[in-house]
C-alpha cells in the first residue's frame, strides 16, 4: 500500500468530520476558521493558511443541507449561518483593533461602547457573507461548480460591502492575495474586486483534490485551471516588475513628517504652540542658510495642527519663514467656512491645504468620504439623544466636501489629495475629469495605536497606487509614512510610532492602467461568466436531506 493512500484517507476523514459537524462544534469550526483566515492580512501576511481555512468553508456548506419540506427561509438558514459564522470570525480577527480608537481620548461617553463596536461591526459585516453563502447554497451544483458559484457569490457580497451605506471595503478578501508587489500587479487590470474573485477561487480550490466526491467529474481539471489563473497572475506581476524602469520626476524632492502625537497630547488646551513647533523642527532637519533645501515639497499628516490656520496668521507666518524659497507645504488641516445665514452654524471641513513659501494658502481640498461615527454621526437627531457623538474633538463633526479634485502645484506635477480612509475605495481615488500625476494620502492613524490597523491601511493605499498607475506619498501622524512607486514598491518609509521624517524622490506616473480606464467592468464580466459557467455546466438545485 502506498503512503499516499493512508494520507488521503486521513484527509477524507477530516473532511467528513467538518462536513458532518453540528451544533456548537459547527459554530466553533466556522468562527475559528474565519478568525485564522485573518492571519492572511497585514501585518502577518500568512496567506498560505487560506489553503486550509477556505476549503473548511466549502465543507461546512456541503453539510448545510435543509430539512425536508422546509420553506425557502428555513432551507437557506443553515447556509446563512455558516457564512455568517465564518465571516464573523474573519472580520473579528481582522478588525478587533478598532477598539483602540475608543481608548484614544474618545471620552468616557463612548468608551463604554468599545465592546459593542468590536463585536457589532464584525457581526454586521458578516451579514454580507451570510447572504452570499445562502445564495450559493440555493444553487449549489455538484463538484467543482459549487466552488465557482460560492466564489462568485462571495465576491459579489464583498463588492456590495464596499458600496452599501457609503461602503466599508476595509480588509476586502482580495487583499489576502496581494501581500507583496509581485502579487499586486493584477490589480492594475481587474482592480481589487477582480482580485477578490480570484482569491476566493484560488484558496477554495484545494477542496477539489479531496476525492471524486468533493471535486466531482472534472475536479482535478478545474483545480488545474484555477491554479493556472494564479500562475498567470504571478507571471504578469513578474513581467510587469521586470519591465519597470523606475523613472523619477526630475527636480522633485519629497519630505514627509511623522510627528507621533498622541490624541490627548495633540488636543490638550494650550498645546497649539508646542505642536506647531514640533512640526517646524522636524521639517527643518538638515536645512542650512547656505545649502540647498533638502526638499521641494513638504507633507504633513491629516489635521496636523489643533487649530484653524486661517485664525492664526502668526502660525502661517512661521510656516512661511521655515519653508525655503521655491518649496511648498501640503498639509492636513481643519478648515472653517461661515454659513450664508448669519444665524446658522458655520461649516467645518477635514481638508488639505497647499501653502507656498510666503505662508499663503494657495488651494484647498475638502474630504468627501467621511468616516461614520468617527467624523460625523449618522442619524444624529436620534443617536445624539442617546448620548452618542462622533469621535473627533469637534462638536457637530465635519461637513463633507463636494467632489474629488486634482490640485495643481507650481513647478511640480498636479496631485490627487486623499484624506485618511478615502484611499481604501477602489475606483474612487482620483478625479476622473483630470487625472493627477501622483497621489497624496494624509492620515492620522494615531487612533489605532500599535495594532494591525495602520499596516492594513498602508497595504490598501499601496494597492490603490497599483490600480491607478500613480506614485503615492503617504504622511501619517504615528505611521506608517511612505513613498510608493506606481508598481506598489516602497521607495522610502518610516516604521510605526517612530518620530522623524521620510525623504525621497517622486516616481514618475505610468500611463493609464486598464483598471483606470475600464473600472469594475472586467470584474462584472468575470462575475457574469462565473455564474453562467456554472449554469451551462449543469445547474442543479440544492438537494434536501434524505
Amino acid at each position: 500500500m502506498s503512503r499516499s493512500r493512508p494520507r488521503r484517507a486521513g484527509l477524507s476523514a477530516l473532511a467528513d468530520a467538518v462536513l458532518l459537524s453540528w451544533g456548537w462544534r459547527r459554530a466553533l469550526i466556522g468562527i475559528s476558521a474565519g478568525a485564522l483566515s485573518a492571519l492572511a492580512l497585514p501585518p502577518f501576511g500568512l496567506f498560505p493558511i487560506l489553503f486550509l481555512t477556505m476549503p473548511v468553508l466549502v465543507l461546512l456548506l456541503d453539510g448545510a443541507t435543509p430539512r425536508p419540506g422546509a420553506g425557502v427561509v428555513q432551507r437557506l438558514a443553515p447556509a446563512f449561518r455558516v457564512g455568517w459564522m465564518f465571516g464573523f470570525g474573519y472580520f473579528l480577527g481582522g478588525l478587533w483593533w478598532i477598539g483602540a480608537a475608543f481608548l484614544a481620548d474618545a471620552g468616557a461617553g463612548v468608551v463604554f461602547l468599545m465592546p459593542f463596536a468590536v463585536l457589532l461591526l464584525p457581526a454586521g459585516l458578516a451579514l454580507f457573507w451570510g447572504l452570499a453563502t445562502a445564495l450559493a447554497r440555493f444553487a449549489w451544483p455538484e463538484g467543482w461548480r459549487r466552488v465557482v458559484v460560492l466564489a462568485a457569490s462571495l465576491a459579489l457580497a464583498e463588492w456590495l460591502r464596499g458600496h452599501v451605506l457609503t461602503g466599508f471595503p476595509w480588509n476586502a478578501f482580495g487583499y489576502t492575495l496581494m501581500p507583496m508587489p509581485l502579487m499586486m500587479q493584477g490589480a492594475a487590470v481587474v482592480g481589487l474586486w477582480g482580485m477578490t474573485l480570484l482569491a476566493f477561487l484560488v484558496f477554495m480550490a484545494p477542496v477539489l483534490l479531496l476525492g471524486d466526491r468533493m471535486g466531482g467529474r472534472g475536479g482535478r481539471i478545474a483545480f488545474l485551471v484555477i491554479f493556472g489563473l494564479f500562475l498567470v497572475d504571478l507571471g504578469y506581476g513578474a513581467a510587469r516588475l521586470a519591465s519597470a524602469d523606475g523613472a523619477l520626476v526630475p527636480g522633485i524632492k519629497l519630505r514627509l513628517v511623522q510627528p507621533v502625537l498622541a490624541q490627548d497630547e495633540k488636543w490638550s488646551p494650550g498645546r497649539d504652540s508646542a505642536v506647531l513647533q514640533r512640526y517646524l523642527s522636524l521639517s527643518a532637519q538638515g536645512m542650512t542658510d547656505s545649502g540647498a533645501s533638502p526638499f521641494s515639497i513638504l507633507i504633513w499628516p491629516e489635521t496636523a495642527l489643533p487649530f484653524f490656520l486661517t485664525d492664526q496668521p502668526n502660525a502661517l507666518a512661521a510656516i512661511g519663514a521655515m519653508l525655503p524659497k521655491g518649496t511648498t507645504l501640503i498639509t492636513g488641516a481643519a478648515r472653517s467656512e461661515p454659513a450664508a445665514d448669519q444665524d446658522a452654524a458655520g461649516h467645518v471641513f477635514n481638508s488639505i491645504y497647499v501653502i507656498d513659501d510666503d505662508g499663503v494658502i494657495r488651494d484647498a481640498y475638502d474630504k468627501v468620504h467621511l468616516v461614520p461615527f468617527g467624523e460625523y454621526l449618522p442619524f444624529d437627531g436620534l443617536l445624539s439623544q442617546l448620548g452618542l457623538h462622533e469621535m473627533v474633538a469637534l462638536p457637530g463633526g465635519f461637513d463633507a466636501g463636494r467632489r474629488l479634485r486634482t490640485l495643481p502645484l507650481e513647478g511640480a506635477p498636479s496631485f490627487g489629495p486623499l484624506i485618511c480612509y478615502e484611499i481604501i475605495f477602489p475606483g474612487a481615488a482620483t478625479d476622473r475629469r483630470l487625472r493627477p500625476r501622483w497621489l497624496v494620502n494624509v492620515t492620522n492613524d494615531g487612533w489605532f495605536g500599535n495594532t494591525p490597523g495602520p499596516h492594513q491601511h498602508l497595504q490598501q493605499a499601496i494597492v490603490r497606487a497599483v490600480e491607478e498607475g500613480l506614485p503615492l506619498a503617504r504622511a501619517a501622524n504615528t505611521g506608517i509614512s511612505a513613498i510608493v512607486d506606481p508598481y506598489g514598491r516602497v521607495v522610502a518609509s518610516l516604521s510605526l510610532e517612530k518620530q522623524g521624517i521620510v525623504d525621497g524622490p517622486l516616481p514618475e506616473a505610468l500611463a493609464s492602467t486598464p483598471y483606470e480606464r475600464f473600472g469594475d467592468l472586467p470584474f462584472a464580466v468575470a462575475l457574469f461568466f462565473s455564474f453562467l459557467l456554472s449554469v451551462l455546466a449543469g445547474f442543479t438545485p440544492a438537494k434536501t436531506r434524505n
